[in-house]
C-alpha cells in the first residue's frame, strides 16, 4: 500500500511522495549532496555512485542495466565525453542520460544539447518523482527517432542511400582488384620489421562510435609508446597550448623506411577498405580520431565534427593534409564545416580532388 509522505527540496518547496519507485536507476554525483536522501528514498533500488569511473565499474556488472542515468555533479566535458565514448559502444547505449539543471551554467545547457551529450537537463529536486516517466518518454522519442530516420534512409533520403551503394562498390572493388598488390606490399612489411603487418587500433567515428580502425604498420612496433618522448615536437603544439587536441611530428623517427614510401603515397590507407565495407567508414568523411584525441576535444562545438561519418578521405585531406601550418583551429573547422554541409554533390568533388592530395611534399 502506497503512503503519502513531504519532503522539502533546497529551496524550501515542499514535494509530494508518493510511496516508493521500484525503477532502477543509477545516480552519479556527490553522495553528500542534499537532496540525495530524497532519491534513496523514492528510488531504494537504485544506485549512487560518486564518479565516472565507479559507474563504469558497477554498469560493467552483467546483472544490472539502468533505466536511466541521472548525473548531479559539477560539469566537466573532458570526463563527460570520455563517458559518453564508453556508453556508446556497451549495450547502455540507448540508456537515457539526464543532467541536474542545478549543475550546469545556463550557457553550458544549450552546448549540451548540441552536441547530443545528453538527453535531458531536469530540475531534479522539483521533478524527482516524475523521472521514471521521463525514462520511457525519452526511450519511446529515441525508438520513434530511429525507427523514422530509418524510414527516411530507406524510402526518400537518396543521398545517403547511393552513397553507402557507393562505398560498397568502391571498396568491394578496390580490394579485389588490387589484392595482389597488398599481398607485396605485406610481404615487404613482414621482412623490413618485427610486427604485425596490419596495425589496428581503436578510433572514435560518427556519433563517437568505437571500432577497429586499419592501417598497413608503417612504424616500428612500439610506436604508441613513445608519444610522450616526443611531444615536444608535435606541430598541433602552438604558443600557449598545453595539451593540443592532435598528434603529428616532422621527419617521425619511429616510421619506417618502407612506412615512409607508404605514408607518402597513402599505401598505408588501403585496409580501411575494409572498414569501408564493414560500415565502419565511408569514402569521404571527416578521420576516425585515436579516444585520447576525441577525448580532447571537448571546446566550443568542436565535438560537432563527429556529426558526420568517419572516411578515408575528407575536406581536410585535400586541404591542408601534409601542410606543416595547419593548427588545431583549422583542422577541426574543416571537420565542422563537411559535417554541417555534406552532400552527395560535394563527396563527389572531394573524391575528384583526392589523388591530387595524396603525394605529400613533407613527412608529416
Amino acid at each position: 500500500m502506497q503512503t503519502t509522505t513531504k519532503s522539502k527540496n533546497l529551496g524550501g518547496d515542499a514535494m509530494e511522495c508518493d510511496g516508493m519507485s521500484d525503477e532502477v536507476f543509477l545516480f552519479i554525483g556527490n553522495a553528500n549532496i542534499p537532496g540525495n536522501d530524497i532519491y534513496r528514498k523514492y528510488f531504494p533500488n537504485s544506485n549512487f555512485v560518486e564518479t565516472f569511473d565507479e559507474a563504469i565499474e558497477l554498469l560493467d556488472k552483467k546483472d544490472y542495466l539502468p533505466g536511466l542515468i541521472i548525473l548531479d555533479m559539477p560539469l566537466n566535458y573532458k570526463d563527460l565525453i570520455s563517458f559518453k565514448i564508453w556508453k556508446a559502444n556497451t549495450r547502455f547505449e540507448k540508456t537515457p542520460i539526464i543532467y541536474s539543471e542545478k549543475a550546469v551554467a545556463p550557457g553550458e545547457i544549450k552546448r549540451l544539447y548540441q552536441q547530443r551529450l545528453v538527453d535531458d537537463i531536469v530540475n531534479l529536486e522539483r521533478h524527482y518523482n516524475k523521472l521514471p516517466q521521463k525514462a520511457r518518454l525519452i526511450k519511446k522519442f529515441q525508438k520513434h527517432t530511429s525507427n523514422k530516420e530509418k524510414a527516411n534512409i530507406e524510402k526518400f533520403n537518396f543521398g545517403n542511400t547511393l552513397l553507402r551503394l557507393f562505398d560498397i562498390i568502391v571498396s568491394l572493388t578496390a580490394i579485389v582488384l588490387l589484392l595482389p598488390f597488398l599481398l607485396i606490399i605485406a610481404f615487404i612489411i613482414r621482412i623490413e620489421s618485427k610486427g604485425p603487418i596490419i596495425y589496428s587500433s581503436p578510433r572514435a567515428g560518427k556519433g563517437f562510435k568505437i571500432f577497429k580502425f586499419y592501417k598497413f604498420r608503417s612504424m616500428v612496433a612500439d610506436a604508441d609508446k613513445k608519444v610522450n618522448e616526443l611531444a615536444d615536437r608535435n606541430l598541433y603544439a602552438r604558443e600557449g597550448s598545453k595539451n593540443p587536441s592532435f598528434f603529428k611530428i616532422k621527419d617521425d623517427p619511429r616510421i619506417t623506411r618502407f612506412g615512409k614510401i607508404l605514408r607518402n603515397t597513402s599505401l598505408d590507407e588501403l585496409p580501411q577498405l575494409l572498414n569501408v565495407l564493414k560500415g565502419d567508414m565511408s569514402i569521404v568523411g571527416n578521420r576516425p580520431l585515436p579516444l585520447y584525441e576525441a577525448v580532447s576535444l571537448t571546446t566550443d562545438e568542436w565535438a560537432e565534427r563527429f556529426m558526420a561519418p568517419a572516411g578515408i578521405t575528407g575536406l581536410w585531406q585535400i586541404s591542408k593534409r601534409g601542410k606543416e601550418d595547419m593548427s588545431t583551429e583549422e583542422r577541426i573547422s574543416l571537420d565542422i564545416d563537411y559535417a554541417r554541409s555534406r552532400s552527395l554533390a560535394g563527396d563527389f568533388k572531394i573524391i575528384m580532388k583526392t589523388p591530387s592530395a595524396i603525394l605529400q611534399k613533407t613527412n608529416v
